[in-house]
């Protein structure tokens, strides 16, 4: 069994216990569930922002702990100070040391969008995104089929939020091109071996529709990186582990925004 495989294992049996301590009608009574959502679409373009989906994520099944001591408040409001155009959020807790109070605790502190990270299988956790703040949701393409996809999608739009849907692959890609996603991320690492590289990213581009934001994903360890790849039609750059594996990872976020910023003005 794959690290993926047992993962979702996983959050088939916790969607089931959570839906019986928290029932959808107790989630729609949340404050956030009748908030418009802040489109993630539009903060990626704009002018005034970078691209940047900077992540705040504690550890990883690969990984292991990358940083456990940070506050979720000081480093979201540092990402989006430092010019990030939205936040992402990692909320699965068994896998990746998150929780629903982390990105409870940024929707506070912030007011760009935020996405919901986490492993998105059934229509409860996109009611529960919208029930915790959460602006988009992610759904992944190696987990899902396209028909779930295309369901997930249109309960998310029903609700006001925006769906991320992430690739790893051509046939991932073209299977879920009429699944209806706002945006679609190219995560550049390989699900099997764990390496990463852009030109996944690269190779994919000319195959994501002009009416879809696209997204690159993982790997991307410098601003001439992000440079790159703008001219490859992406605009919205995911980048979670380059930023929190520093002490203090908003520094590490502005420091490297304002040397893109400094690339791009050129």
């Amino acid at each position: 069994m794959s690290i993926l495989d047992e993962i979702i294992l996983h959050k088939r049996s916790e969607v089931s216990e959570r839906r019986k301590a928290i029932p959808l009608a107790a989630l729609e009574q949340s404050q956030y569930f009748s908030r418009p959502a802040i489109s993630l679409r539009e903060y990626i373009r704009r002018k005034d922002k970078t691209g940047i989906i900077a992540e705040f994520k504690r550890r990883s099944p690969s990984k292991g702990i990358i940083n456990a001591n940070v506050s979720v408040e000081t480093t979201t409001r540092g990402y989006a100070d430092a010019g990030a155009s939205a936040l992402s959020v990692l909320t699965d807790e068994k896998f990746f040391g998150g929780s629903d109070e982390d990105l409870l605790r940024a929707r506070a502190a912030n007011t760009c969008p935020i996405l919901r990270k986490d492993f998105t299988i059934d229509k409860y956790q996109v009611a529960e995104a919208k029930s915790i703040g959460a602006d988009a949701v992610l759904l992944i393409a190696a987990v899902l089929d396209p028909a779930e996809s295309r369901q997930l999608a249109d309960y998310a739009h029903r609700l006001g939020l925006e769906v991320l849907l992430e690739v790893h692959n051509e046939e991932e890609l073209q299977a879920n091109l009429t699944v209806g996603a706002d945006l679609i991320g190219v995560n550049n690492r390989d699900l099997k071996t764990f390496s990463v590289s852009t030109d996944v990213s690269k190779r994919l581009a000319a195959l994501i529709p002009e009416n879809v934001i696209k997204v690159s994903e993982s790997g991307i360890s410098s601003p001439e990186a992000i440079a790159d790849l703008r001219t490859y039609g992406y605009e919205g750059f995911l980048i979670g582990e380059n930023f929190m594996k520093h002490a203090d990872p908003q520094a590490a976020a502005t420091e490297f925004m304002k040397q893109l910023n400094a690339i791009i003005t050129k």
